[in-house]
C-alpha cells in the first residue's frame, strides 16, 4: 500500500464521506470506482497479502471513523440529549422521557447488526469484496429503494403513516436496525437500507433519514475503532500521511453530505438514488462481467 498516492487518498476520502450517507453504498463505490478508473487505482482493490487480506480495506477503516465523527459533530446536540436520557433511565430505572426512549431505540436497533457483524463481516468481506459483486449489489440496492418508495405511496394512500421517531415501538427499532445487516454486502447502502426500514414502519423520509444517520453513528464508529489496529500493522506501512489526508477529506465530505440530505429528505424522495443505482449498477455489471 506504499503506492497509495495523496491524490488517491483525497478522492477516496471524499468518495467515502459522500457515499456512506447517500443511499448508494460507500463500500460498493470504494470497490467499483477504482475498477472504473483502472491502472494503479484498480490495483488498490485487487492487491492482497499472503493471508488473502486486501490492505486497501484497512485504509478505508480510518475513513469510516472520520465519517462517524462527522455525524457526531453534526448531531452533537441530539447525542448530548440522547446520552443524558440514557443516563437518566439508568438512574431512575424507568424510560419516561423522549430522549430516554430514543436512547433505547438506538441500542435495540444496533444489537442485530452488531451481533451479525462480529460473526460474519470478515467472511462476507473476503468473499464479496470484488467490483463485479459490488456492481450486482448496487443494482439490487436500487431495487430495495424502489420497493421502499412503492410501499411509501401505498402507506400514504391508506393513511398508515406514523409520526416522528418517538412513535416507533421497540420491535420497530429492532426491525429497522436489522436492515443494516444488508449493508455488510458491498453495494448495499447502510443508510438506504435503514431509511427503507424506517419507511416500512411508517416513518416519512425526513425522520427515516435522521434515524438512519443516528443508527449509523455507533455502528460505523465501533466497526472502525475495532479495526484501527490494522493500520498499525503491516497493512498500514507507509500510508500514515495518506490516511490523515483521506480522513480529513472524508470528515468534510460526510458533514456536507448529512447537512444536504437532512434538508433534501424534508421534501424529496429516494427516486433519484433509485435511478442512479440501477443505471450505475447495470453499466458496471456489463463492464466488469
Amino acid at each position: 500500500m506504499s503506492d497509495l498516492t495523496y491524490t488517491q487518498s483525497v478522492v477516496m476520502g471524499l468518495l467515502q464521506g459522500v457515499t456512506e450517507l447517500f443511499p448508494v453504498s460507500s463500500l460498493g463505490h470504494s470497490l467499483i470506482v477504482p475498477a472504473w478508473i483502472g491502472g494503479s487505482w484498480e490495483q488498490l482493490v485487487t492487491e492482497s497479502n499472503s493471508k488473502g487480506h486486501t490492505p486497501f480495506l484497512a485504509f478505508l477503516v480510518a475513513l469510516h471513523v472520520a465519517t462517524a465523527l462527522a455525524l457526531i459533530v453534526y448531531y452533537w446536540r441530539d447525542w448530548v440529549a440522547i446520552v443524558g436520557g440514557f443516563i437518566g433511565t439508568l438512574r431512575t430505572r424507568r424510560i419516561d422521557t423522549a430522549n430516554g426512549k430514543l436512547a433505547w431505540l438506538i441500542i435495540i436497533a444496533t444489537i442485530p447488526v452488531g451481533i451479525v457483524g462480529l460473526v460474519a463481516e470478515k467472511p462476507l468481506r473476503e468473499v464479496f469484496a470484488t467490483p463485479l459483486i459490488a456492481a450486482i449489489f448496487l443494482f439490487v440496492n436500487g431495487l430495495v429503494l424502489l420497493a421502499a418508495e412503492t410501499l411509501r405511496r401505498r402507506q400514504v394512500a391508506r393513511r398508515r403513516v406514523k409520526g416522528d421517531i418517538g412513535s416507533l415501538s421497540y420491535p420497530d427499532a429492532a426491525l429497522i436496525g436489522s436492515f443494516q445487516i444488508l449493508a455488510l454486502l458491498p453495494g448495499i447502502s447502510r443508510s438506504g437500507a435503514t431509511i427503507s426500514g424506517g419507511i416500512l414502519r411508517g416513518l416519512d423520509h425526513e425522520h427515516s433519514a435522521k434515524f438512519a444517520f443516528l443508527l449509523a453513528t455507533p455502528v460505523i464508529l465501533a466497526a472502525g475503532v475495532l479495526k484501527i489496529p490494522e493500520l498499525f500493522g503491516p497493512e498500514g506501512d507507509g500510508i500514515g500521511g495518506q490516511v490523515v489526508v483521506g480522513s480529513i477529506c472524508a470528515f468534510v465530505a460526510a458533514f456536507a453530505a448529512v447537512a444536504f440530505l437532512a434538508r433534501f429528505f424534508r421534501t424529496r424522495s429516494l427516486y433519484p438514488f433509485v435511478a442512479y443505482c440501477l443505471v450505475a449498477g447495470g453499466i458496471s455489471i456489463a463492464l466488469f462481467a
